[in-house]
């Protein structure tokens, strides 16, 4: 029988939350609206967004069926922050938007088509400038984070799981415009991406070929001549089938700034670290040393920073052999994870189950919030009320002219 919650603190508390969403019966759902082949449901209360199609044909969805949430996450990110947040970039200090901007020209010969085809979408679908829509998807190139897998003997049966923790400004509202999106790109893999609204781009998700990833920002700001980190993200998700192709995305794309990376492949129970910059790229096995993480185990891959990466490697020793799911989601609570942490995910590859969780709307840490529990292959499935409110999508033509 489980004890009074009133009386569990700390650590104790955050399992005791995690048990209950992971035990839970399957959550109420409700469609919201249709778009083409793209629909907006909320499950147990998180927005859940289906897109299907092109990637024009995928944006414009997102656009029409999340255009308030677009429009005042954008408004506030562009305007209320971007007015008073200073950038590093390079040796010039900079308002957000005009480095930004700066960047994007940097960028646009290395920017896959597809994902300005996708962006065009977007602004057309929610009425806004595509300047805006552009500008906001270079936001997440600054986030900063911590990540982990574990798997074979490091947990209880063998079950690879694989944690993401996502340090950055929970003071500016993104946790207000949270959204977990079921994208099935035409002609790439199905995926879930953990974001926000009016964002194309990732940097936490997982495919139906079992491959996640998440990303930790490091330094190097200036070097911005190659494809943006949240699209190199995203096309692992739309094309990598297993471990080797996902680091082959890395390695055949010109890259930008420091960055870091938990790759893990379910079908295989196999993982990486990943260190990359524009002029390099070390991929780190685990259980292996580097001199940024100097206190490796075995079957673990723990990438994190100062004393959240001995915290974090302390707590897989102290558990080594009996990590279960419940377990693994305890590992990202305070400190590991920081006070600006925005959100966390685990993965459980192989099955596709992931649990998620988002800063509270007064920026109180993920860690401390309710985990909603979800499974890719099971959303995959699911169908909208034919009865739901349903929006036109643009005829072929205006596609085509909107994309030239």
């Amino acid at each position: 029988m489980l004890r009074n919650p009133r009386r569990l603190t700390g650590i104790s508390f955050l399992l005791f939350l995690a048990l209950i969403c992971l035990s839970a019966r399957p959550a109420a759902a409700q469609t919201i609206a249709r778009c083409g082949d793209g629909w907006l449901e909320k499950v147990d209360g998180y927005l859940v967004l289906h897109l299907k199609g092109t990637h024009y044909e995928m944006g414009y969805q997102q656009g029409v069926l999340l255009k308030e949430h677009i429009r005042k996450n954008m408004y506030n990110l562009l305007n209320e922050k971007g007015d008073t947040t200073l950038v590093d970039f390079g040796l010039v200090k900079l308002k957000p938007r005009q480095a930004i901007e700066t960047v994007i020209q940097i960028q646009k010969p290395y920017t896959p088509q597809k994902y300005v085809d996708e962006m065009q979408g977007l602004a057309a679908g929610a009425e806004i400038a595509y300047e805006d829509v552009r500008a906001t998807n270079f936001i997440p190139e600054m986030f900063h984070c911590s990540g982990f897998s574990l798997a074979n003997t490091a947990t209880k049966d063998g079950t690879l799981y694989h944690g993401r923790v996502l340090d950055y400004a929970c003071d500016w509202g993104l946790q207000d415009h949270a959204v977990l999106v079921v994208a099935e790109p035409k002609g790439g893999i199905p995926f879930v991406n953990v974001t926000y609204a009016g964002f194309i781009g990732s940097v936490t998700g997982m495919n139906m070929k079992s491959v996640s990833i998440g990303e930790m920002g490091g330094r190097g700001l200036g070097h911005w001549a190659g494809v943006p980190m949240a699209f190199l993200v995203r096309e692992v998700l739309e094309t990598a089938k297993d471990l080797d192709e996902a680091i082959a995305v890395f390695k055949d794309n010109y890259r930008t700034c420091e960055y870091y990376y938990v790759i893990a492949d379910g079908k295989t129970n196999r993982s990486v670290g990943m260190a990359t910059s524009w002029e390099k790229m070390q991929v780190i096995q685990p259980g292996e040393f580097h001199p940024l993480l100097p206190n490796p185990v075995k079957d673990s891959a723990l990438l994190s920073a100062g004393d959240r990466y001995q915290e974090l490697s302390k707590r897989v020793k102290n558990g080594y052999g009996k990590f279960t799911a419940e377990s693994a989601i305890e590992l990202m609570s305070r400190p590991v994870a920081m006070k600006s942490n925005l959100h966390n995910v685990l993965f459980e590859p192989k099955s596709t189950k992931l649990w998620v969780a988002n800063a509270s709307t007064d920026g109180q840490p993920a860690a401390n919030q309710k985990y909603f529990s979800f499974q890719l292959s099971e959303l995959l499935k699911r169908k909208p009320d034919a009865n739901s409110p349903q929006y036109p999508m643009p005829v072929a033509q205006e596609v085509s002219q909107k994309t030239k």
